[in-house]
């Protein structure tokens, strides 16, 4: 989860480094660092915190030279401090080494190393690695050479960058689970752990799989397996520009997400929605009128928000493509011997395309003769190149840890692909005009919510002091209520807990009080009815209630201490309508408590360790 710059060129490495780094930070912020070859030796500077405690350290006697790498830290193993943040050197200094992973035999290396006369001064998995390189440089080997026999050692995931004393201009990288980008220049090159690092620099990229190595210096570059045996790279053309990762005049990155959510719901359907003949034309599928028909079984993957979204698709494709749907953590799902077979077709859904989880829980699933489609956001990322097919979402680049517009286009995808197997499997012409008709207004109705921004500021008010929240629901809107207090928990470390409303009665009532805040997603439909009576049920127990209801309904209004209104649609869309006021609500909470919205504490972007 770590962020990773390497840079090779002609240029002072350092303002690369920091920008780069900077750009990364969404993916750790616990401690971060540099080394740089600055023409008599590696020099290493690193610090505890955020980046600007880096900056601070490197106001004097800044490291100066032309090919460095640098790092931001997520911590898994040692805690965040100046020593166990990045880069790793072997006791000399003389390799130097940034890692994103966790070496899982870190302890068997350790002891074998230590017997040898290693010295060891960090709590890190990843120093083992930057001793296991230096010992084989010490054999006499080059560091390409080095770095593999080192990585053979290995057991783990790992994304690296590594340099040494020895060869000044030449930068390795290498991934195995973490992933690792290429990127081209004029006569520069550049390691990354995500593109956001390099975009400013370059479009031009290539995408390291499993086992792959790249070896750059001033001179060129080339790409070879962990074995050395040359592997070539197709160059992909990065489709998005430097503007986009940044603020654009908004105070957090997650206010402007939820802000672009119109655009990117209009990006998911660009080109794939019919509304005259009620399709939706998916061509990454990869699967002919035939296959679709011959689907036996879904199962879909995710974690974390994905995985809220796939639970508005299960409730969509059974309903209107009348196959058995379910809905897993990706992170249980290998663990537990799934029964997977050649008619179950697998969905894996994942914004970053890179999380480990997913990831795994996707291969294990096509070991098992499934078919895999991934949904992701990030072109080129490792589920979208090792799915059988898929459809990317086009949301955009997404820096707020805690998502918001990767989950409405989510959802989108998931309704043009419920869309699509429905009419290959029974569902009317008429009724996909219908669906296609209300897709066509979502971008529209998302901007009338997004207009109640002032209204939801001066709520939030309301609230700041509260430590616990509870969030109902039922039907399609269920899954709303664990993404709303899955969004306040993550940003605002508020203990909130989403349930379906009847489940209320089976334990939570217990909680319910004058001091406790209850989220009820209230929109007209045919379950309103119950869910007005669950409110009624926490009025009677003096429950302070917060409505998310349709537009025009004063029913709702009356039984809530306050109400916000969303537009109408049909029940299988309503819930990116509706989670729209519960981001806002978990936004101006979080500000108004002084928190860190756009880098929750102990939380990164793309989890790449399991």
């Amino acid at each position: 989860m770590c962020g990773i710059v390497g840079y090779v060129g002609h240029r002072d490495c350092l303002p690369i480094l920091i920008e780069g780094i900077k750009r990364l930070e969404y993916r750790g912020y616990d401690s971060a660092g540099v080394a740089v070859e600055d023409g008599t030796g590696l020099k290493v500077v690193k610090a505890a915190g955020k980046i600007r405690s880096l900056e601070a350290k490197l106001q004097t006697g800044a490291p100066v030279g032309t090919f460095g790498i640098a790092h931001t830290r997520w911590a898994t193993h040692g805690e965040p401090n100046d020593l166990n943040a990045h880069p790793h050197t072997d006791e000399k200094c003389t390799v130097a080494l940034v890692h994103n992973g966790i070496i899982e035999n870190y302890g068997t290396l350790k002891a074998a190393l230590e017997a040898e006369g290693h010295v060891f001064k960090t709590q890190t998995d990843t120093e083992v690695l930057a001793h296991l390189i230096e010992k084989y440089l010490r054999k006499g080997l080059k560091l390409e050479r080095a770095v593999g026999e080192a990585l053979e050692d290995v057991e783990g995931t790992y994304g690296i960058a590594v340099m040494c004393e020895s060869e000044p201009g030449t930068l390795v990288g290498a991934r195995h689970g973490s992933p690792m980008v290429v990127g081209i220049a004029d006569g520069e090159y550049y390691l990354a752990s995500d593109v956001a690092a390099i975009v400013e620099h370059t479009r031009q990229v290539i995408y390291l799989d499993d086992g792959e190595m790249a070896v750059l210096s001033p001179n060129g570059f080339h790409t070879a397996t962990v074995a050395l045996e040359r592997v070539e790279k197709e160059v992909h053309d990065v489709d998005w520009d430097l503007s986009q990762i940044e603020k654009g005049g908004y105070e957090h990155f997650m206010l402007k997400e939820i802000f672009e959510q119109p655009d990117a719901v209009r990006n998911a359907m660009r080109g794939r929605l019919n509304v005259e003949e009620g399709l939706a034309r998916l061509g990454g599928l990869n699967m002919t009128p035939e296959q679709l028909r011959e689907i036996r079984r879904i199962i879909i993957l995710g974690c974390g928000t994905s995985w809220h979204a796939g639970l508005i698709g299960e409730y969509m494709l059974e309903e209107f493509a009348r196959i058995p749907v379910e809905v897993e953590y990706a992170s249980e799902f290998r663990y537990r011997n799934p029964i997977v077979d050649e008619g179950t077709l697998v969905l894996v859904i994942s914004q970053s395309g890179e999380t480990i989880d997913t990831l795994a829980a996707m291969r294990e699933a096509r070991r098992k003769g499934a078919r895999a489609l991934g949904i992701v956001n990030v072109v080129g990322s490792t589920i979208a190149r090792e799915s059988d097919g898929g459809v990317y979402i086009h949301a955009g680049p997404e820096i707020g840890v805690a998502s918001t517009k990767a989950f409405t286009s989510q959802v989108t995808v998931l309704a043009l692909l419920t869309l699509a197997l429905g009419r290959h499997r029974g569902m009317s012409r008429d009724y996909g005009i219908e669906i296609a008709r209300e897709m066509s207004q979502l971008p529209e109705k998302i901007e009338r919510v997004l207009a109640s921004n002032d209204l939801v500021r001066q709520m939030a008010d309301l609230y700041t002091k509260h430590n616990n929240f509870i969030y109902l629901c039922r039907g399609f809107n269920f899954p709303v209520a664990l993404e709303g207090a899955l969004k306040l928990k993550e940003i605002s470390y508020i203990h909130a807990e989403g349930y379906p409303a009847a489940e209320m009665k089976h334990g939570p009532i217990a909680l319910i009080d004058e001091n406790m805040p209850v989220v009820f997603i209230c929109t007209k439909d045919s379950a309103y009815e119950k869910v007005v009576s669950n409110m009624m049920e926490v009025r009677a127990r003096k429950g302070r209630i917060i409505a998310i209801a349709t537009e025009g309904d004063t029913e709702a209004a009356s039984r809530a201490d306050h109400v916000l209104y969303v537009p109408p649609s049909i029940p299988m869309l309503q819930p990116i309508l509706s989670v729209i006021p519960l981001q806002l609500l978990s936004y101006h909470v979080a500000v108004q408590r002084g928190c860190d919205v756009d880098q929750p504490r102990n939380l990164a972007k793309s989890v790449t360790v399991e």
